[in-house]
C-alpha cells in the first residue's frame, strides 16, 4: 500500500477536494490522505456544495492537522500553492499552483474544483507507476531506525546485517492502514530479531 498526502494551509478546500478525487480515480493499492498546517474548523461550505454537484459528499469531512507521522509515512506528497505556510514534506513532492477557494463564490469554486480534478487525473494517469516504485519514504524511515540500532549492536552485528534486518521488518508494514506506531513497533521487532542467534528477518532479507 502506498500513501499520497495532499497538503494545503487549512485542509478545508483544495487538499480535501484532491483527496476525494484521488479516492475516486486512483487504484485501490494507493490511498490518499490530506492535512493542513493551520486546519480550519470545517470544510468551506462552498467547497462542500461544489463537490456535491459532482457526486462527492464532503459534509462529514473535518480538516486535519498535519503531523510528523503523516509527513514521515507519505510516499508521495502534493502541496497546493500554499507558499511559505506549507511545511516541508520529506518525500517526493509536487506543487500544484491552484488558487485557494477560501472566501470565493460557488461559481469560482467550481472552476477550482475542475482544476483540481484535472490535476488528480493527470497524476493517476501519468505517475502511478512512479508512486508505486518510489522508496523515498521507506528509506527515510530506515534512516530514522539505524542510528540507535547501530550503536546498540556495535561489535555484535555488522552494519549490513542491521540495515538488512531493519529494512525487512519495515517492509512488513507497507500495507499498514494506520502507520503512526510503525516506527516504534519496527524498532522493537528489529532489536528483538538482532538479539537472537538466528534472525528471521535476515533469513528472508
Amino acid at each position: 500500500m502506498k500513501y499520497v498526502l495532499f497538503v494545503c494551509t487549512h485542509n478545508a478546500g483544495r487538499s480535501q477536494m484532491a483527496q476525494a478525487f484521488f479516492e475516486r480515480h486512483a487504484p485501490e493499492d494507493i490511498r490518499a490522505e490530506s492535512a493542513g498546517q493551520q486546519p480550519a474548523d470545517q470544510v468551506w461550505p462552498e467547497v462542500v456544495e461544489a463537490m456535491a454537484e459532482v457526486g462527492v459528499d464532503l459534509s462529514d469531512r473535518r480538516p486535519t492537522k498535519l503531523t510528523v507521522e503523516m509527513q514521515l509515512h507519505a510516499d508521495w506528497a502534493i502541496t497546493l500553492a500554499c507558499g511559505a505556510t506549507c511545511p516541508y514534506v520529506p518525500t517526493t513532492v509536487e506543487d500544484w499552483d491552484i488558487p485557494d477557494p477560501a472566501g470565493k463564490s460557488v461559481e469560482e469554486v467550481r472552476a477550482i474544483r475542475d482544476a483540481v480534478e484535472a490535476r488528480v487525473k493527470d497524476l493517476v494517469e501519468q505517475r502511478i507507476d512512479a508512486i508505486r516504485a518510489d522508496r523515498t519514504a521507506h528509506q527515510l524511515r530506515l534512516a530514522r531506525l539505524l542510528p540507535t540500532l547501530t550503536k546498540e549492536f556495535e561489535g555484535v552485528r555488522s552494519d549490513a546485517e542491521i540495515r538488512a534486518c531493519a529494512d525487512a521488518v519495515l517492509a512488513d508494514y507497507h500495507d499498514a492502514p494506520v502507520r503512526s506506531f510503525v516506527m516504534s513497533i519496527a524498532h522493537r521487532r528489529t532489536r528483538d530479531c538482532l538479539r537472537r542467534d538466528h534472525c528471521d528477518a535476515l533469513a528472508v532479507a
